[in-house]
């Protein structure tokens, strides 16, 4: 009877072991300090069920927030450890390292100030990104890098993957906002959000380099090409109109290019319905389809 009795202990230990064993892990307080910025940056990750237990190198997905929240808010509210879990268990996604910066201290965005005195994109590209990969066990060549975001960490996808073909194999903006179509554009939010005023030679050598639609434009179809695109928006989102003029100049560039109009406004019920496929479509890279 004790026999049975620790057989079937033993048996609930083993797959309470294995369930626990499936689980991946995120760390959404991580912080390291910042020459560029001058000042601690936070940061979160997700590191998949297998990563203690293995001695492997993993791919990487950078998963970047929208205006308003931190790097908590993939966490919290996109429920990026549930998804991804599921997702790898279910077979659509390889196992990954997401990463998740925080854009929202001391100054919003994920590009360097106008003023001259916070180069977010700088930091971002010398030291976030050597810091992470150099950290954990992430593979390092552009075919196993991907990116992602939603809203203002859609746009900061769209213009990455754009001005850096070279370093990430997919890019997935979601619901992004494409950048200021104008000089106006760019004055208007220094003035509204910076509380300063911009020149118009200011504004006007920061909007092509920050708008999705003039990169595209001045770019050729191969170097856009280099990054597999996957761009989705919901239709009845405010910034619908921008990413389906990107759609159409991809277009007309013959780039190829996955395009997603969903039932569906800007909202976390949208991306966390987006995540599964945007793991999908990173793993099919990662995998060498």
């Amino acid at each position: 009877m004790m026999h049975h009795f620790l057989k079937i202990i033993t048996c609930s230990l083993c797959i309470s072991i294995t369930t626990y064993a499936q689980t991946g892990k995120v760390f959404d307080k991580l912080s390291h300090s910042s020459k560029i910025l001058k000042t601690e940056r936070n940061f979160a990750i997700y590191l998949p069920p297998d990563y203690e237990t293995s001695q492997r190198s993993y791919p990487v997905l950078y998963l970047l927030h929208g205006a308003g929240d931190d790097q908590t808010g993939w966490v919290q509210f996109g429920e990026v450890l549930n998804i991804t879990d599921n997702a790898i268990k279910e077979g659509t996604a390889t196992p990954m390292i997401i990463v998740m910066p925080d854009a929202f201290t001391n100054r919003m965005g994920y590009f360097n100030d106008m003023r001259g005195d916070w180069d977010y994109e700088d930091y971002f590209f010398k030291e976030f990104m050597p810091y992470v990969e150099k950290t954990y066990r992430i593979k390092t060549e552009k075919r196993f890098r991907a990116i992602a975001g939603l809203s203002m960490g859609g746009g900061g996808s769209f213009i990455y993957a754009l001005r850096h073909p070279e370093l990430f194999s997919s890019a997935c903006p979601l619901s992004a906002y494409i950048g200021p179509k104008n000089v106006k554009e760019v004055q208007d939010f220094a003035k509204n959000f910076m509380k300063v005023e911009v020149d118009s030679i200011l504004a006007q050598n920061y909007f092509p380099k920050h708008n999705a639609l003039s990169l595209i434009e001045n770019m050729s179809k191969e170097q856009i090409q280099a990054v597999r695109w996957y761009i989705d928006c919901g239709d009845d989102d405010f910034l619908f109109e921008g990413n389906s003029l990107v759609h159409i100049a991809l277009r007309k560039k013959d780039v190829k290019h996955e395009f997603r109009i969903r039932n569906g406004a800007h909202t976390w019920t949208y991306w966390r319905e987006s995540l599964p496929d945007v793991l999908k479509f990173v793993s099919e890279a990662f995998h060498q389809y």
